[in-house]
């Protein structure tokens, strides 16, 4: 009997040992199985230990989803099992309750990337009980990505229970992939204080597990992603009837607060939200990547967005309709300070909406309606903002133009546009534009109004009207966007041209600065200029009563009414139909003038008649005379303002002058006086020269003075740049003195020294 004592204590010793270590075999295991699956819970044990205090210990028991035994719900490391085993040796179910304590629970998520966080319930403990048909769960808690988790509530599992239907495949993927999102998610929290709890209630039968009935309640003391941190976060939701039911979602942080609600139908796939922030958006939005979005936005103050719509699920592509209001005070956008943003808008992922926008800023205010639709496009903006403050938000060529004006007063501007599309090129509209004392180029104008049309990318200025104290100019002129060129429609100008030349196009300044208008000429421009693209056709017409002074050979010719045509193409300048007063006498020409860089090339011509040629003398040759009349014509090719590069020939005349008083020669008159008492006075019939011009030089084979009484021939050269003289004529005799010709042929005389001295002496004496 001792012996037999022994034996079995040793046998009950090594039993429990054994037990312990390894474990029950299969049949022991598929028991535990079953009886799992009787109380609804599919589920399969990998090793079936005894433990001393415990008891019976399944570990690494592997849930499935009770409607696909494929899809594993949770994998927990080891469950202590209340065993009746009065009920077990009877074959009856034996199973009243489990007991998990610090055990982990993980949900496979096969579809996560290597490294990825697991979905793991550390520090697991639950305890659940088996009544008759029921799951009721006493209590479970753990801790989830540093969130703890508790739950309580009871589940009907009656005798004759069928799972309602499988998960389709494509289903069972998304949820994991949810999942797996949900716990990467929430490995970029930190919880500085004590970590958010979560407590969850439920209710529910298994055969019909999506009318079951859920409530969760979120807490929270401080919640950080990244540099942002939610204080006192509250959350309350329920499910019930396939719902899901926000009921609020709150918290703050340290600019002001957040509170929402939110409603989710699983049978419609339709969802409502409302929600009010006073949040630091920049700050909240940096903190969950999307940062971008207000990366040009300086806050000095939160914003103020009240949202509600609906979402809906249902089709291949999700569809929201949303409605809110926004307020912005005291923000920077793009280094451009704003006093206040507010307006009304929708938006049902299609169609959005603005309604009473208003934009302040120091200068002024911006108020728009907007609708921006498939097909349909509409916006309605008044403006009287200074347009400068928005040159850093427009475009870099909108933002230039913009750079080249200067208002004293904000321009008042009313646009209706119309188009397909948000792109500019598809808009129409009409407006009006008015200005008070502005400057554009550095010319200042007193004050412009004009009405504006946008059609086919390009905004037309029409019956446009700039004063200026000189004057004004009227017209229409078009900035098109698309083909990058201004084109001018009639533009009528009593401005200076120096001055209106500035607005128009500022490299054509340079060409008009030397005609000097007495009063601002009437100026009408037609044409097109381009931006870069070589195929300008600019047309002006001048007409000025007034006159002009205008630099010729180095000296200053009054013209006394002139009016002409300029045509500016592709670097070239065409001035015809010139014509003009020019002391008493007429005066017309033309020019051929390129405009090319590093090309300075001109033609031109210049014809006269009937001047008076006594202020000719005076002015180029400083020598005085009392009669005289001046005609001729002038063809030359020149380098700009270079007088040496000019290359001419010409014609030109005097008639009812005094023999000899043409400058240069005068002192003739003297020498054949003394000769012939009177014959260096007396009146000539006519005077003239054929005459070429090179190098700075007057060259005539054919000077030729007729007189009633003496003649005079010449030729030789007249360097008028460098003020010198070489010259050769002759007295020739006229009427009845030409029987002493050959005495006259001895009167031989050279000119040298400078023009307006001349060395005039005999060749023969």
């Amino acid at each position: 009997m001792r012996f037999f004592l022994f034996a079995a204590i040793l046998a009950l010793a090594w039993s429990g040992w054994y037990l312990a270590k390894r474990g029950f075999g299969r049949q022991w295991r598929d028991r535990v199985v079953e009886e799992l699956h009787k109380r609804g819970v599919e589920a399969s044990v990998s090793r079936l230990t005894l433990d001393p205090v415990r008891g019976l210990i399944a570990q690494d028991v592997r849930i499935f989803d009770f409607k696909n035994r494929e899809n594993t719900l949770a994998v927990i490391s080891e469950v202590a099992l209340d065993i009746n085993y009065a009920a077990l040796l009877h074959h009856q179910p034996f199973l009243n309750a489990l007991d998990v304590r610090g055990a982990e629970l993980t949900i496979p998520t096969p579809l996560a990337e290597p490294g990825a966080p697991k979905a793991q319930i550390t520090e697991f403990r639950a305890h659940i009980y088996f009544p008759p048909e029921q799951i009721y769960v006493s209590q479970a808690e753990g801790v989830f990505c540093g969130v703890r988790i508790s739950a309580t509530g009871q589940l009907i599992k009656r005798n004759d229970y069928k799972p309602s239907g499988e998960i389709s495949e494509e289903e069972w993927r998304q949820r994991l992939t949810l999942l797996q999102r949900v716990t990467e998610e929430l490995h970029r929290w930190k919880f500085p204080g004590e970590a958010p709890t979560l407590q969850v209630k439920f209710s529910g039968d298994l055969s019909q597990f999506e009318t079951a009935r859920a409530d969760a309640t979120l807490r929270g003391d401080r919640v950080q992603r990244g540099s942002y941190e939610m204080k006192n976060v509250s959350a309350a939701a329920e499910w019930t009837n396939q719902t899901l039911n926000v009921t609020h979602c709150e918290w703050s942080d340290n600019a002001g607060n957040f509170s929402g609600r939110a409603n989710w139908s699983r049978e419609t796939k339709a969802a409502d939200i409302q929600a009010r922030s006073t949040l630091d958006a920049k700050q909240f939005l940096s903190a969950f990547g999307f940062g971008e979005f207000l990366a040009d936005l300086t806050l000095t103050s939160p914003p103020l967005l009240e949202l509600s719509g609906s979402c809906d699920f249902s089709g291949s592509k999700p569809r929201a309709s949303l409605i809110g209001r926004a307020v912005v005070d005291n923000f920077t956008y793009k280094k451009v300070p704003f006093l206040k943003l507010a307006g009304d808008f929708s938006w049902d992922g299609e169609r959005g909406m603005l309604r009473n926008l208003r934009v302040r800023h120091d200068s002024g205010e911006i108020t728009a309606d907007l609708l921006d639709a498939p097909n349909d496009f509409r916006l309605n903006v008044e403006s009287a903002v200074d347009p400068i403050v928005l040159r850093a938000i427009a475009s870099p060529e909108l933002g230039r133009f913009l750079g080249e004006w200067e208002w004293r007063r904000p321009p008042v501007v009313r646009l209706a546009l119309r188009g397909a599309s948000r792109l500019p090129e598809t808009w129409t509209g009409e407006g009006t534009v008015a200005f008070q004392r502005t400057r554009f180029r550095g010319v200042w104008m007193n004050d412009a109004n004009a009405k504006v049309h946008l059609k086919n990318g390009a905004v037309t200025f029409d019956n446009f009207r700039v004063t200026r104290d000189e004057g004004a100019g009227t017209g229409s002129f078009t900035y098109d966007f698309v083909k990058r060129e201004v084109r001018l429609t009639d533009v009528k100008s009593t401005l200076r041209p120096t001055d209106a030349i500035m607005w128009i196009e500022p490299k054509l300044f340079k060409e008009v600065v030397p005609y000097k208008f007495r009063q601002p000429p009437t100026l009408v421009a037609n044409g097109v200029i381009h931006f870069g693209a070589p195929n300008d056709h600019l047309e002006i017409t001048v007409d000025a009563p007034t006159g002009m002074d205008y630099v010729f050979l180095g000296k200053t010719l009054p013209i006394d009414r002139v009016s002409g045509r300029l045509l500016f193409t592709d670097n070239r300048l065409q001035l015809s139909e010139i014509a003009g007063t020019l002391f008493t006498g007429t005066l017309k020409g033309a020019a051929d003038i390129s405009l090319a860089k590093g090309d300075p090339h001109y033609q031109a011509n210049l014809s006269v008649d009937g001047v008076d040629f006594p202020r000719v003398a005076d002015l180029y040759f400083k020598y005085q005379t009392t009669r005289g009349r001046l005609s001729g014509t002038y063809d030359w090719t020149g380098l700009g303002s270079e007088a040496r590069s000019m290359r001419g020939n010409g014609i030109v005349k005097v008639t009812e002058g005094d023999i000899f008083a043409i400058p240069v020669f005068g002192p003739l008159s003297g020498m054949l006086n003394a000769i012939i008492p009177g014959a260096g006075y007396s009146q000539a019939h006519k005077a003239g020269a054929g005459f070429t011009v090179k190098e700075g030089v007057i060259h005539t084979d054919d000077f030729k003075v007729a007189g009633k009484l003496f003649g005079m021939v010449g030729h030789g050269d007249v360097k008028f740049l460098e003020d010198k003289l070489d010259f050769d004529v002759r007295i020739d005799a006229g009427g009845a003195a030409v029987l002493l010709t050959p005495m006259y042929k001895l009167f031989e005389y050279k000119g040298e020294g400078s023009i307006s001295k001349p060395n005039w002496h005999p060749k023969r004496f």
